[in-house]
């Protein structure tokens, strides 16, 4: 018989669900230095459970926990221990309630979980659980009867849960959750009556307020600003037709976002540390805002053509924002893609126009900006993505001559980087989704050529843990 040991047992590691019967449970395993370096324990990555389904965005509904992965699958909520004490189990299965669809915004709010999901008596509403079946609960009916409140962008901020959501009286609104009925509520009405504003992308910044966006009857988008004591301000607003494109992306002590405009082709980057937003620097297309060494690198291109698209970098002023290096000479642009943090480095796909779409890296000068490998030789691409920096690894998916789309590494030298046990033979694609690490183990999702898909695990140890 197989028992269920609640979320925050598991993450520690805790044995109450082994054949221990009686008395104090079995003291858990010391946990990893994290000061050791990382690395695999071989090549091989064991299935370990069915895929985990994804969202609407297209990203795996998957959370990693301290010692274990928290997913959605099969119309259920799961977890999964992975390799070091393989368990991989449902916490809960969901029937096709209302509207046909299953648990989704999985996300991690300290030792517990939170979740969308529906049955036929409330219809689709904010969940709760502890990684147990009998701590698995809807948390309130915000919406009474069947129609559900749909709850939506499903944030963690300071110990509690922040999401829209939607009530007869109030229409859709930002409310929080701290898992008990009493402790849900809106946070704010932000227009009065049953209209609503739809809050969503919800990003804590870098002086550390909760950012979010609200839409005002169809006509205008407000960034707004609250930290959690009082309601939320206003931090500017732009008319609906252009809106504010592209991720909230936090650096520093500043928040940094894009405003786009109607009968303007120029993007707007933009910058706020609280107050009225500055302009930056405009630029034509601009895209994958990631933070590094305190700056905001991302790709973008000088014209409204958007065709010289390179790498850039910005310290949130018109002096500090530049382009890196200009990869590929010309209007035709490296078009940097997949940019993705590892330490005081940014690894990226780039096309040059001589090695066709490879992984580069750079330390944010021109000089240090080079192709990392050449893994399909020549002008062929292996055109990498789904790249993901974990302990000082880099997993990614690439295609080269032989073999089709397979899962790689690298533990950031090019001598270093290679690739995992081949998962779909030949030239069939596995076509790996979702690198994660939770407890020990490197998830992601991955086929085996003939259309099953499944959770897959790597072990990932600290030097010397291994055996």
């Amino acid at each position: 018989m197989r028992c269920w040991c609640p979320l925050s047992l598991v993450l520690a590691l805790l044995s109450g669900c082994s054949s221990h019967h009686g008395g104090k449970p079995p003291p858990a395993p010391a946990p990893p230095d994290e000061s050791l370096p990382w690395m695999p324990c071989g090549r091989a990555a064991h299935a370990v459970g069915p895929a985990p389904q994804q969202s609407d965005t297209g990203a795996l509904e998957m959370v990693p926990g301290d010692r274990t992965l928290f997913f959605v699958a099969d119309a259920g909520v799961w977890t999964s221990n992975g390799t070091r004490e393989p368990d991989t189990h449902p916490v809960r299965e969901f029937p096709p309630g209302p509207t046909g669809q299953g648990p989704s915004e999985v996300t991690r709010v300290g030792d517990r979980v939170f979740f969308a999901a529906e049955d036929m008596e409330s219809g689709r509403e904010l969940w709760v659980s502890d990684g147990t079946g009998a701590g698995t609960r809807r948390v309130k009916d915000l919406w009474p009867g069947p129609t559900g409140s749909e709850p939506q962008s499903l944030s963690a901020y300071n110990g509690l849960l922040y999401f829209a959501a939607s009530d007869p009286e109030h229409g859709r609104e930002l409310w929080r959750s701290d898992g008990t009925p009493e402790g849900t509520v809106m946070v704010q009405d932000l227009e009065p009556g049953a209209e609503g504003t739809a809050p969503d992308r919800l990003t804590r910044g870098g002086d550390g307020a909760l950012y979010f966006l609200a839409h005002f009857q169809g006509l205008t988008t407000a960034l707004m600003r609250t930290d959690g004591k009082a309601g939320a301000v206003e931090v500017a607003r732009v008319p609906a037709e252009g809106g504010i494109l592209e991720s909230l992306t936090a650096v520093g002590g500043r928040l940094f976002f894009v405003m786009g405009h109607l009968h303007d082709p120029m993007l707007h980057l933009m910058a706020t540390e609280g107050g009225a937003p500055v302009l930056v620097r405009e630029l034509g297309e601009l895209r994958d805002l990631v933070a590094m060494s305190g700056q905001l690198y991302f790709s973008a291109t000088t014209g409204e053509a958007g065709t010289d698209a390179e790498l850039w970098r910005t310290d949130g002023t018109e002096k500090g924002t530049q382009r890196v290096k200009d990869i590929r000479a010309g209007e035709a642009g490296a078009s940097p893609r997949n940019l993705t943090a590892m330490g005081s480095r940014l690894f990226f796909t780039a096309d040059d126009g001589v090695h066709g779409r490879e992984l580069w890296v750079s330390d944010g000068t021109a000089e240090g900006t080079r192709l990392f490998a050449d893994l399909a030789p020549g002008a062929a691409s292996a055109s990498p993505e789904a790249l993901a920096a974990i302990q000082g690894n880099l997993f990614f998916s690439a295609e080269v001559p032989g073999r089709g789309r397979e899962p790689w590494m690298s533990n950031g030298r090019p001598d270093g980087t290679v690739p995992l046990d081949e998962l779909a033979p030949g030239e069939r694609s596995s076509d790996p989704k979702g690198f994660a690490r939770a407890g020990w183990d490197v998830f992601f999702t991955a086929g085996d050529g003939t259309g099953v898909r499944k959770l897959r695990a790597l072990p990932l140890r600290p030097q010397g843990r291994c055996d």
